[in-house]
């Protein structure tokens, strides 16, 4: 079974018989405003799971590292171990949520080139934005590995870009996180769900993803069903 190593705000990260894999365990919570609202949802957790799995598998597919290594249950996941690097690197294709209260343009607005931010991930601070030199003077990362955060990044984009619609899904924005596997290889982890990225329906721009809990628009849990189950399909046309 091993044992818990890390509890975060909607995941568990849990120890294995190998030192270089653990066992993630996705919990029943929604948390929003850096954990200030929190609430059990039952269901939430094996549906992110679902959806990440499939993400990551198709994201593997096309050459994106991860990581990931396969689903072991309805909730629960094997990933490799890895050394966080604490930024959380935001792409925005469209504005809305904070990028219009700080500056002021209209929700909804496309923009030509997607907006790239860094956010240094730290609950305590409310994961402040940074910018490159504040990132290597602190040593959080090296300039190689910004490059490549970003060329991954981006190229995750194109693809999920292209995937969500597939699936009658814009991808608004998201965000990542990345990790060094014990060779110093930098790999996509975390997850990749509705929990840290805006969908909107294409035909009703209905939210389609977390702010439907963090704007109490509804219950939550059937619009990750619906999510899933268009990803689904999205995924089976494609083969």
């Amino acid at each position: 079974m091993g044992e818990v190593i890390y509890t975060g705000k909607a995941k568990q990260m849990w120890s294995t018989d190998d030192p270089e894999v653990l066992r993630v365990v996705y919990m029943d919570q929604a948390t929003a405003l850096n954990g200030k609202k929190k609430d059990q949802i039952k269901g939430k957790g094996q549906i992110n799971n679902e959806i990440s799995t499939l993400v990551f598998e198709y994201l593997a597919k096309q050459g994106i590292k991860t990581h990931f290594i396969k689903k072991l249950s309805p909730t629960e996941e094997l990933v490799h171990k890895v050394e966080i690097i604490p930024l959380e690197a935001v792409t925005r294709n469209i504005a809305t949520g904070h990028f219009v209260t700080r500056f002021g343009v209209e929700d909804g607005l496309v923009f030509e080139t997607p907006v790239e931010e860094t956010y240094y991930k730290s609950d305590a601070l409310d994961d402040p934005f940074i910018n490159e030199s504040q990132t290597l003077a602190l040593g959080l990362a090296t300039k190689a590995e910004l490059t490549e955060i970003w060329e991954l990044s981006r190229k995750t984009n194109q693809l999920l870009t292209e995937l969500f619609a597939k699936a009658d899904l814009t991808l608004v924005d998201f965000k990542l996180e990345f990790g060094r596997l014990s060779d110093g290889t930098l790999v996509l982890a975390d997850e990749f769900s509705p929990d840290n990225c805006r969908l909107w329906d294409k035909k009703t721009k209905a939210h389609m993803d977390k702010d439907v809990y963090r704007q109490d628009l509804g219950e939550l849990t059937p619009v990750y069903e619906e999510v899933l189950a268009r990803l689904q399909q999205a995924l089976k046309e494609e083969k």
